[in-house]
């Protein structure tokens, strides 16, 4: 066998092995049940689809942040994990009498969480008492952990966001949360 015959047969049998990967990947992944998830609190009051948050949120708010063009932030809980993370949760509401574009600014300056889109990934946790600021963690995609998708709200719509952060340590029950272009609020973390 020549040298050349050798390597079209290795290079075949290598692009083989990965469709056969790739095509068993892909039947892994579809699940079979064709069913729709249930509508939840992820749902925005159009109906249609919108930011993705973060379930099981409260509703009383604990905190309001005033943002600009009658945007406001109510913090409804933020709760400490066994993870090691905060996640807050809350509902961004449009108070003005006309559409509100969601500022830029709101996903803060860093290029990793800018490119890939808005989101609540400016904002940070910051911890007076120890002396710390907490950013919004990142999957290892760069991804921002928060409601990503935002760009408009109508006037008078309402959706539901989340945030996640490391947590402080675990003495440390009262921090300020930070979103650029709102207004600062402390915040009680449960748990």
């Amino acid at each position: 066998m020549s040298i050349r015959f050798t390597a079209k047969a290795r290079r075949g049998l290598v692009a083989l092995t990965v469709a056969a990967g790739l095509a068993l990947g892909a039947a892994g992944c579809g699940g079979g049940d064709d069913k729709k998830p249930d509508t939840s609190a992820s749902t925005s009051k159009s109906g249609g689809s919108g930011p993705s948050a973060q379930e099981g949120q409260s509703g009383e708010p604990m905190a309001e942040l005033t943002g600009p063009d009658g945007l406001r932030l109510q913090i409804t809980e933020a709760k400490r994990d066994t993870g090691g993370f905060v996640t807050v949760n809350g509902n961004l509401k449009n108070d003005g009498a006309k559409s509100a574009v969601i500022p830029a600014r709101m996903s803060g300056d860093e290029t990793e969480i800018i490119k890939h889109g808005q989101s609540l990934g400016g904002a940070t946790l910051v911890d007076a008492k120890g002396k710390k600021r907490y950013y919004v963690l990142r999957d290892t995609d760069g991804r921002p952990l928060t409601t990503v998708g935002l760009t408009t709200i109508k006037s008078g719509q309402t959706f539901p966001v989340f945030m996640q952060f490391p947590s402080p340590p675990t003495d440390t029950s009262e921090v300020t949360l930070q979103l650029p272009a709102f207004s600062s609020s402390t915040i009680e973390i449960s748990g």
